[in-house]
């Protein structure tokens, strides 16, 4: 599993990758209670807004991590978005394929993600 600046996770399986909210994310956000999900076949390159996911509190984007297409949308997250808060690594919001795993590769493990976490905080 990789994670981006944006608090952003993703995990490659085979051909495919899932991209879902950290932990962090999600305790940011707060209850979440709506999510936007990405439309199925939308090619997206490194940075593109992805999704949105909505709380109580605000609204945020979610940008892709890597350039790739979306094969699939977790379509459960529609009547029940809190599954982000309860379990932020299942709950994916899409699958998809990547185009560059180079990009992959550069994103930041999870020991970076956590120093990186760390940083924020001072």
């Amino acid at each position: 599993m990789k994670f981006t600046k944006n608090h952003e996770w993703i995990k490659k399986e085979g051909e495919y990758a899932y991209i879902g909210i950290t932990d962090y994310a999600q305790k940011q956000l707060g209850d979440i209670v709506y999510v936007e999900l990405a439309e199925e076949d939308l090619v997206l390159q490194q940075g593109d807004v992805l999704c949105a996911v909505e709380s109580v509190k605000t609204a945020a984007e979610v940008y892709m991590p890597v350039s790739g297409r979306v094969v699939e949308a977790n379509h459960e997250l529609e009547d029940a978005p809190e599954k982000l808060n309860e379990n932020p690594y299942d709950a994916f919001l899409a699958k998809i394929t990547m185009d560059d795993e180079s990009e992959y590769d550069e994103l930041m493990t999870e020991e970076e993600y956590n120093k990186f976490l760390e940083s924020e905080e001072e």
